[in-house]
Parts: C-alpha cells; structure tokens; sequence
C-alpha cells in the first residue's frame, strides 16, 4: 500500500539508504583485483573478468531503467542488493577465470538494476508530499553520504586484510553483509510512491511486456530535448574525465614518489582523501547555486571551470602532495556540480521516465569511459602522462561550455517556488 512521506522523511531514508549502498562497495574496492591476483590470475585475465562486468552493465543500464519505471523502484533495488550480495559472495569462494567472471557479470546485473530507482523513488516521494518542491539540498546531501561511504569503506577495506591475517576475502565477507543490511534497509524504508501498482507474476509479465516503450518514450525524450541532450554529453565527458583521472593517477603519484610500491599506498591515501573531499563538495551544492545568483547552470559551468584548472594542477603538480591537493580538488568540484545538474535532469522528465532518464546518463557516464579508457592511455603512452591529464582538463573545460546552455528557454521554463530554474517535461 502506498505511504505518502514528508520531505524531511524522504530525504532521511534517502540519505541512509545510499551511505549503506555505497559502503560495501568501498570496502570491496580495494581487495577485488589483489584478491583475483593472489589466486593466480593474470593481468590480461583479470582485464577479461571485468570487461564481463562492464558489458553486462552497458547492456542492461536502459532496460533495467525501464523496469524499475515499470513495476516499481523497490522490487527493482531488492533484485539489485540480492544479486549485488550473490556476486560478491562469488568473488570470496572464486578461483579461476570463469568464476570471477561470473561474479563480475552478477555485479554488473545489480550495478544496472541499482543506477536509478533510489534516485527517482526520492524525486517522486518528494514531488508527492510538495509538489515543485527543490530536491536540490537532498541529492546533495546524498551525495555526500556517497563519498562519504566509499572513504570509509575503502579505509576499511584496506585495513581489514592486515587484522585478518592477511586474507583479503576477509573484506568482502564484511562487504557481504553490510549488503544485507543495505538490502532489509531498501525493504524496510523505500515505501512505494503514487498510485497502488498491482502485484504478483502477472505484474511483472505486464511490466516486462511495457519496458520497450517506456525505453521507446524515453529515447525519444532525449533526442527532442537540448537540456537533457547536453546532460548527456556532460555525463559522457565526465566519465572520460574520471577514467582519466583513475588510470594515469597511480602511475604519475608513482613518478612523483619515485617507486612503485611507495606510489601505491601514496595513491592510496590521496584516492581515499578524494572521496572525503567529494563528500564536502556535495553538500556545497545549494551554497554553489546561491552564489550563482540562483542558477544551476551558471553554477555548473563555474565549478567546471575551476574543475579544468585543478586537473591541470595535478600535472603540473612538483610534488606528491600537491598532486593530491589538486586531485581532491577535482572531486570536491565535481561533486558539488553532480545534484545541481541531477536537479535539471529531474525537472525535465516525468515520473514514468525517471529511473530510465537516470539510466541513460548512467550509460552516458559509461560509454564516456569507456572511450577514455581506449584513448588516454594511448595518447599518454605517446606524448607523455602530462598529456593525458592535458586531455582531461580540455574535457572539463568542454563540460563548462555546456553547462552554460543548461538554462531552459524562456518558453519552457516554469519557475517554481524553491526550485531554480524547474521546468515541465516537454
């Protein structure tokens, strides 16, 4: 039966839901590839493991939005945290190619089916208690509990191993269960939204038959609307921007530390001061909006411009220290963007569209990295790793140049109290 939520209530649950969501993955983050290594897998055997992870979501990311549109945001966030817990219980008992790479595969399903029915469960729950009210300061706050998450995660991840005697699959045994906290955490808190939705197998059969057309509508959504258009570039920019930042990171802290081993905990602690500094920055998101006189897109476009110098600090950077400075510096940045321009995203789309809508940027962030993941290292392999972060700073920039015409044209924008520069969906 349908509940309705106040706002505060909403964006309470929300704000936990995603901590406990992105806790177990911190933890797993930083034992995963040692794990696979130490039973015997080859570099290029591990590279073929997570491509399965990487295909799988990529396939999945827009029908599994579809689905979540169709029969509801909560079955589709129980299926996410049950084979999310099944894929990493996987990786704990796996000792092969194979079996790592069905682990992975399980991970991808629940990554797909996790990338955007929080979100729009929360912007719905919302907009059904206060209708045009401003999500703006819940998504950040989420956001923070996001970085937040994964810091934390990633400090205990990293140091669990070293208590337990030096097994790493100690780590996601701990990753595990917090997965099944988060998973009673989705079936205690996300309460359904709007009208009551009919259960049992036929409901699923009727909404597997409607995701097509709500992929269809969606897509078409997208095509005809400029906003959500340069969302998407934007989204496909960044993802280029944070492989970048993810794959030449290591080997220039490594330059600048001079040996590989010493790099490596030095990367360490700036990864993991990163996603602190992402915390901070997503609570920064309202305060960013004020300073912008009120617009979301102006304020996108200054942190990105700020976000270009910080990745081309990281280059230029003379030492270690200020490599990292400026590193954490891009995901304070980025981060406070991320709820201003998930704001404009919502006000352009409908609560049938939402999670699809979330999806498609999601697929967006993925295919942006992909292309980075094929080219940066090729062009830093060529011109040197300076290029490479020379690379990242002009999609930056790109990104500020498109967040200026975020705006919505005066002949569709509707200007709701509390919600800057909100509009209707086409």
């Amino acid at each position: 039966m349908s509940r309705e939520l106040s706002v505060r209530a909403a964006t309470r649950r929300f704000v936990v839901l995603t901590g406990l969501r992105w806790l177990p993955v911190g933890i797993s983050t930083p034992v995963t590839v040692l794990l696979a290594s130490d039973r015997g897998l080859s570099p290029a055997d591990i590279g073929v493991a997570l491509a399965v992870y990487s295909v799988v979501t990529l396939v999945l990311e827009l029908p599994t939005g579809g689905l979540a549109d169709a029969i509801g945001h909560r079955p589709v966030l129980l299926l996410s945290g049950l084979l999310s817990i099944a894929g990493t219980l996987t990786l704990v008992v796996a000792d092969d190619v194979l079996l790592f790479a069905v682990a992975w595969a399980l991970l991808g399903v629940g990554r797909a089916l996790d990338s955007g029915p929080l979100e729009a469960w929360y912007v719905d729950a919302v907009h059904a208690a206060a209708p045009g009210a401003d999500v703006t300061p819940g998504l950040s706050r989420a956001g923070a509990a996001d970085g937040a998450g994964l810091a934390l995660g990633a400090v205990l991840g990293g140091l669990l191993p070293s208590l337990a005697g030096g097994a790493l699959a100690a780590s996601l045994l701990l990753a595990a269960g917090l997965g099944a906290v988060s998973l009673a955490g989705v079936a205690l808190l996300v309460v359904p939204v709007g009208p009551p939705r009919r259960g049992g197998r036929s409901a699923l059969r009727a909404g597997l038959r409607e995701v097509p057309a709500v992929v269809g509508g969606t897509s078409r959504l997208v095509v005809r609307d400029r906003v959500l258009r340069r969302l998407l570039a934007i989204s496909a920019l960044t993802g280029a921007v944070l492989t970048t930042l993810e794959l030449l990171g290591p080997l220039h802290v490594a330059d600048l530390v001079g040996s590989r081993t010493e790099g490596s905990a030095a990367f360490g602690i700036v990864i993991a001061v990163s996603y602190g500094a992402g915390a901070v920055g997503a609570l920064l998101a309202p305060a960013a909006r004020r300073l912008a006189r009120g617009s979301a897109a102006r304020a996108a476009a200054g942190l990105a411009l700020l976000g270009a110098v910080t990745v081309g600090g990281v280059a230029v950077a003379p030492g270690v220290v200020l490599a990292g400075v400026a590193f954490a510096g891009f995901y304070l940045l980025h981060a406070a963007a991320v709820p201003l321009l998930q704001q404009l995203l919502h006000a352009r789309t409908t609560s049938g569209q939402r999670s699809t809508t979330i999806s498609a940027t999601s697929l967006a962030l993925m295919l942006g990295g992909l292309a980075g993941s094929l080219l940066v290292p090729r062009l830093a392999e060529a011109a040197g790793i300076p290029a490479g972060f020379a690379a990242g700073a002009a999609a930056v920039l790109a990104i500020a140049v498109l967040s200026l015409g975020l705006r919505p044209r005066d002949d569709c924008a509707v200007t709701t109290p509390g919600a800057p520069e909100a509009v209707t969906a086409p």
